[in-house]
């Protein structure tokens, strides 16, 4: 099993969350979350200057089968992308085990399957 955490636009949420539930994603979480990225400038919008050193994101955690991690950042790869700088980050960590709280159940199995 994996964990993944995609940080990406607040502006690109809505699609990449429609595009996961149209994959064979089930259940995620988001929260949203800022950051410090490394392009630090001032910017004027309608008149008013503010800077761009703390940046508002959304963060995904996905808990999948590893057959699932590759379709899956494809999915938030192609969605949330802008070609802009800010557009994010994707991390991929292993995940040791699972428990359904309600059955007690463990391991991969916890994970529901579509097919």
């Amino acid at each position: 099993m994996k964990k993944i955490e995609a940080i990406i636009r607040k502006t690109k949420f809505e699609d990449v969350k429609e595009a996961l539930l149209q994959s064979d994603i089930d259940w995620f979480e988001y929260h949203n979350v800022h950051g410090i990225g490394q392009s630090r400038e001032e910017r004027i919008y309608r008149g008013v200057q503010y800077s761009t050193d703390v940046i508002e994101r959304v963060a995904i955690n996905i808990i999948c089968r590893d057959q699932l991690v590759d379709p899956t950042v494809k999915v938030i790869l192609r969605v949330a992308h802008t070609g802009n700088v800010g557009d994010g980050r994707i991390f991929v960590s292993d995940v040791i085990d699972t428990w359904s709280i309600r059955t007690g159940e463990h391991g991969d199995t916890v994970l529901k399957d579509r097919k």
